[in-house]
């Protein structure tokens, strides 16, 4: 068994080395934030991503079309670990005036892919130059279209990205504005939600707005559905059980004496609870077209079924958090309150042991606090050697270095 001195001395070289290659990191990061890629569209990233690879000696091969993998091959006899990077970038046009600010219109990193990414390159340098020193092998997983159904991840699974090797068990990192730099968030068991898409079409009888004895007024049925539907998640569901019901668009394409022949809503279901999931499907099936019917309308209701709900194994996160507290300190390994939100991760984390935490992004000043998915979302850049120096500590600790 190590010696506390002896981790406090390994903890420090990997510190030291991912404090090294910060220049390297921020490059990269800057290159990849100012030339975003929409999902499944990530070929100058991907590119990007396999000639770096190649420059340390690795043999990256495609995946999933836009996706990247690669191996680090230790001394043989130790287990698999996989680590995940998710590419790509949102439609969502850059407000920040920053030197790096993207380049391509309506095109941006606002949801941190460009750091995972960074951050997945300076670990495999890391873990590179050290694997002479472990037993195993590390598999990256440069993953396309994590912002966009059916999610890279599920398609990486379908082309055997989890074999030959398989991984043992895989970590992933995301960043999180509310947490300041050097501090990360972990939670075992359920985190994250199940996400499902929403689209509605009720159809009725338009005409003059002064005549509604003549029509069947499809936007009056869209307001009684959105208001009914709501139901769904007050009374039919365990109130100990979290569930969000939205309507995020609502498209009633008529004038102030004009009554449209329909209406077109979209939103989002999601849970932490796969059979109430299903449950609740039929119920907002049942809900619409009944409700509908009931005043003489048709509705039709599209449920494209997303990402399940995202798993952390908890003897997994049990040892990154062990591991993590070494690295950082216990005081900066926070614990995470589930989150409603999706990430497809979760398909890994349904196929495999999994661990999926939370980078602090923000600094300690309070600067760089905006939510992700905003036009302004940027982070503090100390966040790259931390996120790179912890991964590959994790990996080491997995691999039982």
């Amino acid at each position: 068994m190590k010696s506390d001195q002896s981790d406090q001395s390994a903890v420090q070289t990997i510190r030291d080395r991912a404090a090294a290659l910060a220049p390297e990191l921020l490059a990269v990061r800057r290159h990849l934030h100012a030339n975003p890629e929409l999902s499944f569209k990530e070929t100058e990233t991907a590119a990007f991503v396999t000639k770096k690879l190649i420059d340390m000696g690795l043999q990256p091969y495609t995946v999933a079309g836009t996706g990247v993998v690669a191996l680090i091959e230790g001394q043989p006899g130790g287990p698999v670990v996989a680590l995940r990077a998710d590419m790509d970038a949102l439609p969502i046009q850059e407000l920040s005036d920053i030197p790096y600010k993207s380049q391509r219109p309506g095109v941006m990193h606002a949801c941190g892919h460009d750091v995972h990414t960074t951050c997945l390159l300076g670990a495999a340098q890391l873990l590179t130059e050290l694997k002479g020193q472990f037993k195993g092998t590390v598999k990256l997983l440069f993953q396309p279209g994590e912002e966009l159904l059916p999610g890279g991840a599920s398609l990486m699974i379908q082309d055997g990205v989890l074999e030959n090797p398989a991984p043992a068990e895989i970590i992933g990192q995301h960043v999180f504005p509310r947490l300041p730099v050097g501090q990360i968030g972990v939670r075992p068991g359920r985190y994250m939600a199940s996400t499902d898409e929403l689209y509605l079409r009720i159809k009725g009888k338009g005409g003059h707005g002064a005549m509604p004895e003549l029509n069947l007024d499809p936007v009056l049925v869209a307001a009684h559905l959105i208001v009914a539907a709501q139901q769904i998640v007050s009374r039919r569901a365990n109130p100990k059980m979290p569930s969000v019901l939205s309507f995020g668009k609502v498209i009633a394409n008529g004038a102030t004496n004009v009554i449209p022949d329909e209406v077109y809503i979209e939103g989002t279901f999601r849970t932490l609870d796969e059979a109430w999931r299903d449950e609740a499907h039929v119920h907002l099936r049942q809900l619409c077209e009944g409700l509908a019917a009931s005043m003489g309308a048709v509705c039709e209701l599209e449920i494209r079924r997303g990402y399940p709900c995202l798993d952390n194994n908890p003897a997994v996160t049990a040892r990154v958090r062990t591991a993590a507290e070494a690295y950082l300190g216990a005081e900066n390994v926070i614990e995470l309150d589930q989150w409603l939100a999706a990430e497809d991760f979760a398909y890994f984390s349904q196929a495999a042991p999994a661990c999926f935490y939370r980078l602090g992004t923000r600094a300690t000043d309070g600067r760089f606090a905006a939510s992700v998915h905003t036009p302004i979302f940027n982070i503090d850049e100390q966040a790259l050697s931390v996120g790179a120096g912890l991964m590959a500590w994790l990996t080491l600790q997995e691999l039982g270095q």
